[in-house]
């Protein structure tokens, strides 16, 4: 019973610790929290409720570092959150572990106004891979044109040869960026404009 109560104080020392202010002392805290994997959830979930962004950040910080599979929910929960540095972290998050579960709140984060958090979804729904094509040939066939940039990336690098028709219609109707990615896309799966022409 002792030894439950140490594990239990120390936890709360590391969430102290994460919420302290202290970018290093923070760091650390995170790390060690992520180091005790599922039984950190509990209070990294309620460090996600706190008023102050900065903990909910730090929360998201330390969730990154945990493979579990209750974390997927807490960080799509995170993707909209009403502070963007909070949002863009969990973008990260998703990017250095990639959970299929999160593709709907990424691909709505390519709409977003915060640009950086557009990109950083792209980003994650690139690190998912093929379980995204469907959902961002869509965004390129009925998203915003503010969202199909930061698609088109994606497509591109996950090379997936279901997105080539789609990356083929975006010449001389789209931006010069979304052109740009749709090219290297096709690049990478070796397709060549010459391979479409009559």
């Amino acid at each position: 019973m002792a030894q439950m109560t140490t594990e239990s104080d120390n936890l709360e020392l590391l969430v102290t610790d994460l919420a302290c202010g202290d970018e290093g002392r923070a760091e650390a805290a995170a790390r060690q929290l992520a180091a005790r994997g599922r039984a950190a959830l509990p209070a990294l979930e309620a460090l996600l409720a706190s008023p102050d962004p900065d903990r909910r950040w730090w929360a998201v910080r330390a969730l990154a570092e945990i493979d579990d599979p209750w974390v997927p929910a807490l960080l799509r929960a995170a993707l909209n959150d009403a502070d963007p540095a909070v949002r863009e972290c969990a973008a990260l998050a998703l990017r250095l572990r990639p959970h299929p579960e999160a593709i709907p709140d990424l691909v709505r984060a390519l709409s977003d106004s915060d640009r950086l958090l557009a990109h950083l979804a792209a980003d994650a729904l690139a690190a998912v891979g093929s379980p995204a094509v469907e959902h961002l040939i869509r965004v390129m066939e009925e998203g915003p044109a503010i969202a199909r940039t930061e698609a088109a990336r994606a497509l591109a690098k996950i090379a997936d040869p279901r997105s080539i028709p789609t990356l083929f219609k975006t010449f001389d109707q789209e931006s010069a960026l979304v052109e740009y990615w749709a090219s290297e896309g096709l690049e990478r799966m070796g397709v060549g404009m010459a391979f479409f022409k009559p």
